[in-house]
């Protein structure tokens, strides 16, 4: 079963959850919001995987944190700056049998899911 991440507003996680429903792909859907941050296995992601690709520096959730926070941005010091501020983190986040996934390419998608 494939579990998206993310916050339902998102364009991109829309974008990805219409492209899950019209490709008749079952998943479940985590809001970083409303489900709250408890059940996200953030901290294994950025064990797994820098945190250049966790969080989205394009997001104005990254703009927000004061230059210092990005200079010395690391794991550990990312996990707590997402904990605190989700919308830091890149979305969606699709997690499968196969992998995890940061953000949203169909070409990527079908990769993952096929």
């Amino acid at each position: 079963m494939i579990t998206l991440y993310g916050i339902k507003n998102c364009d991109t996680v829309k974008k990805a959850r219409k492209w899950l429903e019209t490709n008749g792909v079952e998943y479940r859907f985590h809001d970083f919001r409303e489900d709250g941050m408890e059940n996200v296995p953030l901290q294994q992601w950025l064990e797994d995987y820098s945190w250049e690709q966790v969080l989205n520096r394009r997001s104005t959730s990254w703009r927000a944190l004061d230059e210092t926070q990005k200079d010395t941005m690391d794991n550990p010091s990312a996990l707590t700056a997402a904990l605190d501020t989700p919308t830091l983190i890149k979305r969606p986040v699709t997690v499968s049998g196969r992998g995890v996934l940061f953000g949203f390419k169909e070409a990527a998608f079908k990769e993952l899911v096929n």
